[in-house]
């Protein structure tokens, strides 16, 4: 009987779409174009927080958006609606985006006029951590009714992150949420992660939110 030969399908997808995410972000480098990959469970208020991030940034970086979901185009609408250039980006049931299909994104958006391009990725805490899409920083947004202890139990998603933002914490009195534990937890999994505190309904710690932000895409250039 000859030897039955098997193929690590998983591992091959994955390192080839690392080898183009490490392309894109040489493509961006050449235009001077900070892509910022942005994570989070559904519901996290990834748009809330962009919205209250263009009213601080939009004077200071020109900016693009680009909405990654399953289907439906209701976040780019409030981009819009706020003033916002952003496209849609439908995943075709997807759960994640990988660097090809940024790519596809950016050149829609034409990526080389904007300073900072930000994708709001699918809302979901696995898959998106699974896949390099190409950016230069990944965030992701916890908010404080999800719990502290999300980090324990997704752990790639704060592995593969440069800043974990906390969310909605003008909900921090009616919800059983330690502040120390989830920052303990996030470094666990990264120790050089970043934590800022937000709420992105009242404004709180939004500006140290958008001068982390602002800071990363000026070294970047």
């Amino acid at each position: 009987m000859s030897e039955i030969k098997i193929i690590d399908v998983k591992r091959s997808i994955f390192e080839d779409n690392t080898a183009d995410a490490d392309r894109l972000r040489q493509e961006l480098k050449e235009k001077h174009t900070f892509l910022l990959n942005i994570m989070s469970s559904p519901g996290a208020g990834k748009t809330t927080t962009l919205l209250a991030l263009m009213k601080i940034l939009k004077d200071r970086l020109h900016i693009g958006i680009m909405e990654a979901n399953i289907d439906s185009v209701v976040d780019t609408k409030t981009m819009l609606n706020a003033g916002v250039e952003a496209i849609q980006i439908h995943t075709g049931g997807m759960c994640h985006l990988d660097a090809d299909m940024t790519r596809q994104g950016l050149k829609e958006l034409k990526s080389e006029n904007f300073d900072l391009v930000i994708l709001e990725n699918v809302g979901n805490l696995v898959c998106p951590a699974e896949f390099d899409t190409g950016a230069v920083k990944n965030v992701t947004i916890l908010s404080v009714p999800e719990g502290d202890d999300k980090p324990l139990k997704y752990p790639l998603m704060y592995e593969v992150c440069d800043l974990l933002i906390v969310n909605k914490i003008d909900t921090l009195p009616y919800f059983d949420f330690d502040k120390e534990k989830v920052i303990q937890y996030a470094k666990m999994r990264n120790p050089n992660i970043d934590v800022i505190f937000i709420s992105a309904k009242t404004g709180e710690g939004v500006s140290d939110l958008a001068n982390w932000i602002e800071k990363h895409v000026e070294d970047w250039k």
